[in-house]
């Protein structure tokens, strides 16, 4: 059975309700078993032993958040040249546009030399003030979905071994 990984930090709950619709999505295929673990959770053995990875994170400051840094910071050389070529897909709760914190999961993913299977997702609230960013996310149906799918989607190529 192949296993895919998905990794999430959330400080607001909307990289949280993306990572558990990710999760929702992926669950569909029996073929596949799905590992929800949070940031600080996540290490490498964790990486080592997956087939493919969701990496989920808010958009802080125009970047990956903290937790997610650590993450990649404790894991990336433990696992360097070990998952070569595994598949992987970010989603990024923003406030603004998520691009840079993309860019940064994806030049890690580089390293790793990863392949991307699908364009990031990002997830737009357009929180612009200090209440607004600081509150509760709620996604809507859509956004949820959205994010079922790219899990279902992710998991499917992985039992088919597209990926």
């Amino acid at each position: 059975m192949k296993t895919l990984l998905i990794v999430y930090h959330s400080m607001t709950g909307g990289a949280l309700q993306m990572a558990r619709s990710a999760c929702e999505g992926a669950s569909t295929e029996d073929a596949i078993q799905v590992r929800l673990l949070h940031a600080q959770d996540a290490g490498p053995d964790d990486v080592l032993t997956a087939n493919g990875y969701i990496f989920v994170t808010p958009e802080n400051l125009a970047a990956i958040s903290g937790l997610m840094k650590d993450f990649f910071d404790r894991t990336y050389y433990q696992v360097l040249e070990q998952i070569n070529g595994n598949p992987y897909a970010t989603m990024i709760c923003a406030g603004s546009d998520g691009q840079n914190a993309a860019r940064q999961i994806d030049r890690i993913a580089t390293g790793w030399r990863l392949k991307s299977i699908a364009p990031p997702l990002i997830i737009c609230t357009h929180a612009q003030t200090k209440d607004q960013i600081l509150s509760p996310k709620h996604l809507s149906a859509t956004d949820e979905e959205l994010c079922k799918n790219l899990g279902a989607t992710m998991a499917g190529g992985l039992a088919m071994g597209i990926f």
